[in-house]
């Protein structure tokens, strides 16, 4: 069964009854260099076309990120959309974004990523202005990736995952002084102020914060 939707910020297509094998086959022949996305859960595998509502938001957090961490004079490890998976669980998905920070100092020196022998990403973030069919809540826990920030366009979430379960959170794990309201704030400053002047301002923001510490 094919399911095709189409909005000016994705286009998605989620094939089923797909196996982990094709799954592999597909990542390996179409390479990285492709314009959209997989995700995959025990048989459904969504592919995802991303366009400008979605790719803006995307390019806004990793600018933010590395602002974040520029200022609290840290490393960190930017995978990008990666394609994180395990075998063992069937699933695997390409995040919009994702970084190790907490554990960039396991990664350094590493050419590839493999889940199997390297932790998953301290952070990842998920943009769907459209829904998904697929529960990538799920996908993302099986994965064990610690925190995810989710995105729709006009909501943000921050999760944290607890055993095998994401809890709602209304502070980053990886950037502790980082409330999700005040990164809305930023997020909703986007449609008004161009985007260097918002991430001088943001620079600001985050040198005061360092301060009260």
């Amino acid at each position: 069964m094919i399911v095709a939707t189409s909005t000016l910020a994705e286009q998605r297509t989620l094939l089923e009854n797909i196996s982990w094998s094709t799954f592999e086959t597909l990542l390996k022949e179409i390479g990285n260099n492709r314009g959209y996305r997989l995700a995959y859960d025990e048989g459904m595998l969504e592919i995802m076309a991303p366009l400008f509502e979605h790719e803006n938001p995307k390019i806004q957090f990793d600018r933010l990120i590395v602002a974040l961490a520029e200022e609290l004079g840290i490393e960190i490890k930017s995978a990008g959309s990666t394609t994180l998976k395990l075998k063992n669980v069937k699933k695997g998905i390409e995040p919009d974004n994702c970084y190790y920070i907490q554990n960039e100092p396991a990664l350094r020196g590493r050419q590839e990523l493999d889940l199997e022998t390297a932790p998953p990403p301290d952070l990842a973030i998920e943009i769907d202005i459209t829904s998904t069919s697929l529960n990538k809540l799920a996908i993302y826990s099986a994965l064990r990736v610690p925190e995810l920030w989710r995105y729709n366009g006009r909501v943000l979430n921050f999760y944290q995952l607890v055993e095998s379960e994401y809890i709602e959170i209304d502070f980053s794990i990886a950037f502790p002084f980082l409330s999700v309201a005040e990164m809305v704030g930023f997020f909703d400053r986007t449609r008004t102020t161009g985007e260097i002047a918002l991430l001088k301002s943001f620079r600001t923001w985050v040198k005061g914060k360092i301060q009260q510490l």
